[in-house]
């Protein structure tokens, strides 16, 4: 209004601004996207946590009590069972002895390979880059009773060498994808400021190249660790032999074995199958998120 004080309406504003409801207008507000949070979470942990609590479940404990009833008794001999009995120590050394040796040439071979098609200049390089692309589109399932076929003659089935190829050529395409588009927005100023100090190019892929995309490559290699440890088709299709059984091969028979009068220690193996891929997931989880993030903004 026309002749009001400026000076009086200031402090009538500030006398209305209310800090407490301000405040509970943005707690409302946020409470939603909060809730929507917690419920993600709780469905992502709670899998996780029965399979841990049904592990200790005595054997009664299945057919007498709810599913989602907590153990009366912690029977922890299920794990040593697990371990045990049930083979499942054999078969861990069996997938310990082909998931990180795969991991290490996909690591190798795709970095060089993601290096050597967007850095290096030759003729054939998008070419090779396009055939890295159709193996993508090939699924396993197609392939297998022809590699089945070629392994029996080779006499490779029931060895770890059968698996450990498998997975290198399948996992290889979706590594060097993956690593090109970091490598198509890698500075050619540093490489360039290299080379002319005298570096060779292999001096540029192992002193410059791999550190700085470290977290490309631990992201990539844990999305592969996750596929490699989880794999059941592979290694079901060309190990028949229970002592080349890996994790996830193992694991069946070992369900086969006890039934449904065994629940406990089959839960154990279970907590034991899934154990290493969330303890390394914790571990390298901020370094997963800086080469996702990365990776989005280098689109």
């Amino acid at each position: 209004m026309i002749g009001q004080d400026p000076m009086k309406t200031g402090v009538q504003n500030k006398a209305a601004y209310n800090p407490t409801q301000a405040r509970i207008q943005k707690t409302l507000f946020g409470l939603p996207i909060t809730l929507l949070i917690l419920i993600l979470v709780l469905l992502a942990i709670y899998p996780v946590f029965w399979i841990f609590m049904s592990s200790l479940k005595g054997s009664e404990e299945f057919s007498l009590k709810p599913m989602w009833a907590l153990p009366e008794t912690l029977h922890w001999e299920n794990y040593a069972r697990a371990w045990t009995e049930g083979n499942m120590g054999k078969y861990f050394v069996n997938s310990v002895l082909v998931v990180f040796p795969s991991l290490f040439l996909l690591v190798i071979l795709g970095t060089a390979a993601a290096f050597g098609i967007e850095i290096m200049r030759w003729k054939m390089a998008k070419g090779v880059n396009l055939m890295f692309l159709v193996g993508i589109m090939v699924p396993i399932q197609i392939v297998i009773l022809p590699l089945f076929t070629m392994y029996y003659q080779a006499n490779l089935l029931d060895t770890r060498l059968a698996l450990i190829m498998t997975y290198v050529a399948f996992g290889l395409p979706l590594v060097v994808f993956f690593l090109a588009g970091f490598f198509q927005s890698f500075p050619r100023e540093i490489i360039e400021a290299a080379i002319v100090d005298g570096a060779t190019i292999y001096q540029v892929f192992y002193k410059i190249a791999l550190p700085m995309v470290q977290n490309a490559i631990v992201t990539v290699a844990l999305v592969q660790f996750f596929f490699l440890w989880n794999d059941l088709l592979v290694s079901l299709t060309f190990t028949s032999n229970p002592d080349m059984r890996t994790v996830q091969s193992g694991l069946l028979a070992f369900t086969g074995q006890y039934g449904q009068r065994e629940w406990g220690p089959t839960f154990a193996s279970i907590g034991l199958a899934v154990a290493p891929t969330v303890i390394i997931y914790l571990f390298l989880n901020r370094m997963v998120m800086k080469g996702m993030a990365a990776g989005a903004v280098k689109g």
